[in-house]
């Protein structure tokens, strides 16, 4: 079939540069079957000159095409959406006279809304879980019809499924619509969809029952949503709910309350109590970055909470960022004052008192700075989403010849602090400019090109992201995996030609002339409370030794050897530390109980190290070590533990399981 195509056939380009000819109205389903017998079965979809088609559509055209199957990424989005159809059929099948609004696919599963009057129970969930498996199993197949607007909204009138007619109606004019039937069940949907029920597999569950508006919009009707989750074959899907297993038993907020390192209150919405411990490991986090920082040449600053709305006006935060910005207003000045939601307008205004000249350039300015921004109540999450954090936030100001460089050597810096915190699978992102924006094509043209170089300079993998930049430049966003495999969202890099414009910014270049310069944002923790909610559920509480609040605790077996006890502490939180680690941090146990207690009690608070301190260890000069895994490395003189625990601060690496 590699002839030229004729008027009445169509040639099909294939990924490899293969080209096929067929006839006019070739379906994906023919072409995948005339490739082999594998592809054929294995097929879900196929893209059409990068649009998604159903294998059953007709080509008519010359096109270059991609089959897709269970082996693309694309294939988990599919099934969950075909998932979220076979729920709404068993639904309704099951229960007559409910009405379906809208399904789709999200992370990891699905879901579906409906409209019902009597509430669904969990007894309910198993009965339709076991009906979507009677369909799939079925192997029903589908099909796919395109209506005009007006006879589709008819439709669903008459049928009595009002939400559907009302979505239709939000459809210009003119427009036809696509329906897919399911075998003898049919819904409003763009599809793409399997050619059966079949293809979905069997790998799917129903999870949980939820309340929801219509529309999302607390004005309107309250649904129900039924979620679910989806996944290619039952090993996947065994590997997901362990996941979620192990995220219940490291998730923060108990964890936190169980180290006493926080806590949080309605008094304080979307704010942290931090305790001693939690902020002892906030400050250990704080100076770990700035030793760091410090020695990559940033300056650190600090800048005001409440400024005039004037100055977010003119950097663009006023018009493109008001919503989520807490304001003040100071009725004896007639002024309205905006809680800062970020850094970058006051670092420029640092930048700008004084003449600067291109020598001084690139000036790197850090502020471990307090912002606070407006966060619905709902979508807050313990200490990973709040309305007040800290972030190791900076700006770098250069010339244009210096971005590249300047983001290289923050990449090198930023994967330099992951590593030593625990993380080493870290994914890049360009996300590139959004519609609300300011600045010219030509700016954004210039940063967005100036990224990739500095990623191709820092010889670094990356992915686009479109139109997920910040208003005012794009940026690079960089993807921690955790030892679970789930992904967080954290450093960035946002080169930004236009708000030091704004703001009058500028420096004397080497000719003598006035000049702007560019400014990158760039963050790597980000927000300090976020990161330090990643960290504990990275490693469910037991931070390595330089991280931990406490690093050992000292366990006196009597009252007889306490001040042998407190001078164990002593000696070793006298101990100096090369690289600025702090003190170490050890405290002792004099509570009333029994040594097994106290032990156990060290081990639920995951302190590195217990020192069980005996009349024998005092008058050997000794301490008996513990683990917390429960390991019982003996009796060693307290030089011999000083240096093990001082080696793992200065060196960060963790022996203490």
């Amino acid at each position: 079939m590699s002839a030229p195509a004729s008027s009445d056939h169509i040639v099909i380009t294939l990924p490899d540069g293969k080209t096929l000819s067929y006839p006019k109205g070739v379906t994906g389903t023919e072409i995948a079957a005339s490739i082999g017998p594998g592809l054929a079965k294995a097929a879900l979809i196929l893209t059409v000159d990068g649009k998604e088609y159903d294998l059953f559509r007709p080509i008519e055209q010359d096109a270059h095409i991609r089959i897709i199957t269970k082996k693309d990424p694309e294939s988990l989005e599919l099934i969950r959406h075909d998932a979220s159809h076979v729920l709404a059929m068993a639904v309704q099948e099951l229960f007559p006279g409910t009405q379906v609004t809208i399904g789709p696919a999200i992370e990891d599963g699905f879901y579906y809304d409906f409209a019902r009057d009597t509430p669904f129970t969990p007894e309910d969930l198993a009965k339709i879980e076991a009906k979507m498996h009677e369909i799939v199993k079925a192997d029903l197949p589908t099909r796919r019809e395109v209506w005009p607007r007006d006879k589709a909204i008819q439709h669903f009138k008459d049928i009595g499924e009002t939400y559907k007619a009302e979505l239709i109606e939000s459809i210009p004019a003119g427009e036809d619509v696509s329906l897919y039937w399911h075998g003898d069940w049919h819904d409003l949907c763009r599809g793409p969809h399997f050619a059966s029920t079949g293809k979905i597999g069997d790998a799917f569950k129903l999870t949980k029952i939820a309340g929801a508006y219509w529309r999302g919009d607390a004005k309107n009707a309250q649904l129900q949503r039924i979620y679910g989750t989806a996944w290619r074959d039952q090993k996947e899907m065994a590997e997901y709910f362990h996941r979620l297993e192990e995220a219940e038993k490291r998730d923060h907020r108990r964890l936190g309350r169980e180290m006493d390192l926080f806590h949080q209150q309605e008094e304080a919405t979307g704010q942290v109590f931090w305790h001693d411990r939690g902020y002892t490991l906030w400050r250990t986090l704080e100076n770990f970055v700035r030793r760091k920082i410090s020695a990559a040449g940033y300056i650190e600053v600090k800048t005001p909470q409440l400024i005039d709305r004037k100055l977010w006006e003119a950097s663009g935060h006023w018009e493109n960022y008001r919503a989520n910005m807490f304001i003040a207003e100071v009725e004896d000045e007639d002024k309205i004052l905006a809680v800062k939601p970020m850094n970058c307008p006051a670092h420029i205004q640092i930048f700008k008192d004084g003449l600067k000249s291109y020598r001084e350039l690139p000036l790197r300015m850090a502020e471990f700075g307090s912002c606070h921004r407006y966060e619905p109540s709902g979508a807050l999450h313990g200490i990973m989403r709040v309305r007040a954090f800290v972030q190791d936030d900076a700006h770098i100001f250069c010339t244009e010849d210096q971005i590249t460089s300047e983001s290289a050597s923050f990449c090198k810096l930023l994967l330099e602090m992951y590593s030593d915190l625990g993380f080493t699978d870290v994914r890049v992102k360009l996300s590139t400019r959004p519609e609300a924006r300011i600045g010219s094509d030509e700016l954004w043209d210039k940063a967005e090109n100036a990224l990739a170089d500095a990623m191709k300079a820092a010889e670094l993998e990356y992915t686009i992201n479109p139109g997920e930049g910040a208003f005012y430049g794009p940026k690079l966003e960089f993807v921690l995996r955790d030892c679970i495999g789930r992904d967080w969202q954290c450093g960035t890099l946002q080169v930004d030609f236009n708000m030091t414009a704004r703001l009058g910014a500028s420096y004397v270049a080497e000719d003598g002339s006035r000049k702007t310069p560019v400014m990158l944002h760039r963050a790597i923790l980000g927000s300090l409370e976020r990161f330090i909610g990643i960290l504990i559920e990275h490693y469910a509480g037991k931070f390595p030794t330089w991280l931990a609040p406490v690093q050992a605790r000292i366990i006196p077996i009597s009252d007889k050897v306490t001040d042998y006890a407190l001078e164990v502490q002593k000696k070793i939180k006298g101990t100096v530390v090369s690289n600025g680690t702090a003190d170490l941090r050890v405290d002792v146990d004099f509570a009333a109980e029994r040594m097994q207690k106290k032990i156990r009690d060290a081990q639920l608070q995951k302190i590195p190290y217990m020192l069980v301190v005996g009349e024998r260890e005092a008058a050997e000069g000794k301490v008996a070590v513990r683990l917390r895994s429960g390991k019982d490395l003996g009796a060693m003189p307290i030089e011999e533990f000083v240096n093990r625990i001082k080696t793992e601060a200065e060196t960060r690496k963790d022996f203490a399981e």
